[in-house]
């Protein structure tokens, strides 16, 4: 019956209707089975902000919660006469890359605004998370005119030794963009990880929030100006690390949209209208990460379409759309490839960070439709669940949470013997016997999601493969928001 009707319809009637479909039928057999009460998703939720505090580097405050944890990089700029302590280590190791820094302070500070009225009384903690990124992003953005800060620590030689963030020895090289050598990517996506903050801290921190934003408009600006690609002027300090794959156009676009959204400036949306066609809003792209913002977005412009009937960004709506369908089983466009047990399967290293990315991108998506009249998708709840133990391996990918949780994560601050534990110094190389060691971390590294399976469900709980034991500040900030908005729907399995 519901074919025949399809059949009969306009093209575009046809595809709102079907989207609508699918939609509905996912959520229902989401609902349905989920595996997880509100206690359970407001527990993985706590955790997943606790996560930060073990990557935290610089003095750590009075409340600290993960204790194993110590003072570290506390000279981080100083040779080079610029305070850059503070920030977080992107991963397992002890560097202080600029990009998925800025990224993670992004996608934390929408996971709050979209879903923090979820949070309850992790709210608080989702906040400091978020500052501790903000107050490090603004020392980078403003210690020297002219420049931006997006690096400290040399990836290579820190990659040559196991040893604890409270240990290390090896140079803390600082590295910049500049106008001569420019990192539009960079500069940009820090623009947007301000310009997020500013609207998370605009009602409890007014002035901090002016602060944000006023810094990411010249940080923009600058990133506008002097165009070129991190990747080119740094070469071997980011890459392979983190390569700016997908170039810089994404997050100028990416950029100029957060400070739309931000200021609600009209000289945004002028430069969104003027740039958007050679910036990437033509194109249909089906991942969202660190390095490529298009999917991002193209979700974030749709709100102002489906919430203000801003003419200017239905296109972005109609991109979002086919994303979402690329994802749905059975829709025209689908592509996305996912594995036996029902994991969103898109690369084989650390592949969790496009799950919950795919996650929160759906239910932004959803919260925004249902502002305008129209259907949720909620099929996320699928991801989120597998996460966290719903799968064939009966395994949580979060460390700390569930029963049965990966013991060898590829982390040398969890895997090493605590300051408090072992106060002598362990050595560069003497950390390796670590590394190699069969024996748990003795530092639960709470709130930590991992790389994760493999496309056959496969997980190899080995501290040796980075690829999938490594967590990553990048794979949690999104999945804040999606577990925060579960925590409030499902009150029975």
């Amino acid at each position: 019956m519901v074919l025949s009707i399809l059949r009969k319809m306009d093209p575009v009637t046809k595809f709102s209707l079907t989207l609508q479909i699918l939609g509905l039928t996912l959520c229902a057999l989401s609902l349905l089975c989920s595996a997880f009460t509100f206690q359970d998703y407001s527990d993985a939720l706590g955790k997943s902000i606790l996560f930060f505090e073990g990557q935290r580097s610089g003095r750590l405050p009075p409340n600290q919660q993960l204790t194993w944890r110590g003072n570290s990089g506390l000279s981080d700029g100083s040779s080079y006469h610029v305070d850059l302590v503070g920030g977080y280590y992107d991963a397992g190791d002890n560097v202080k890359f600029g990009l998925p820094m800025a990224f993670t302070t992004t996608l934390l500070s929408w996971s709050v605004i979209e879903f923090g009225s979820s949070m309850q009384n992790h709210l608080e903690n989702a906040k400091a998370a978020i500052r501790w990124g903000t107050d490090y992003l603004l020392k980078a953005s403003t210690a020297t005119p002219g420049a931006l800060y997006v690096q400290v620590g040399d990836p290579n030689m820190d990659h040559h030794c196991w040893e604890r963030p409270e240990d290390m020895d090896t140079p803390r090289n600082v590295y910049k963009v500049s106008t001569q050598n420019p990192g539009s990517d960079v500069a940009a996506e820090t623009a947007a990880a301000l310009a997020a903050a500013s609207v998370v801290f605009k009602d409890s921190d007014p002035s901090y929030s002016t602060k944000l934003l006023k810094t990411a408009m010249k940080v923009f600006d600058f990133a506008d100006k002097y165009r070129g690609s991190y990747s080119d002027s740094l070469n071997s300090v980011v890459c392979p690390f983190y390569c700016s794959y997908s170039g810089y156009l994404d997050e100028l676009l990416w950029g100029a949209s957060w400070l739309h959204r931000a200021s609600q400036n009209s000289s945004y949306l002028a430069y969104i209208q003027s740039n958007g066609h050679i910036l990437g809003a033509d194109d249909d792209d089906y991942s969202f990460s660190w390095d490529d913002k298009r999917a991002g977005t193209k979700v974030l412009l749709s709100k102002g379409f489906l919430e203000k009937n801003t003419q200017e960004f239905q296109l972005y709506k109609a991109h979002s759309d086919n994303y979402i369908c690329s994802l749905i089983p059975g829709s025209s466009s689908f592509q996305a490839q996912y594995t036996a047990g029902g994991l969103f399967y898109k690369a084989s290293e650390s592949n969790l960070q496009y799950v919950t990315t795919t996650a929160f991108l759906l239910l932004t998506y959803a919260k925004y439709l249902s502002s305008n009249g129209g259907v949720a998708t909620c099929g996320s709840s699928t991801q989120v669940d597998y996460i966290l133990g719903d799968n064939p391996a009966k395994m949580s990918y979060m460390v700390g949470f569930g029963e049965r949780y990966p013991q060898h994560v590829h982390h040398r601050g969890s895997s090493l013997p605590s300051i408090h534990a072992h106060p002598d110094h362990i050595a560069c190389n003497d950390g390796f016997q670590y590394l190699y060691s069969r024996s748990p971390n003795p530092n639960v590294l709470t709130g930590a999601i991992l790389g994760g399976p493999d496309n056959r469900d496969n997980f190899a709980d080995d501290r040796n493969n980075y690829q999938q034991s490594e967590p990553a500040t990048y794979i949690n900030a999104p999945f804040v928001g999606a577990v925060a908005f579960f925590s409030s729907k499902t009150t029975t399995n």
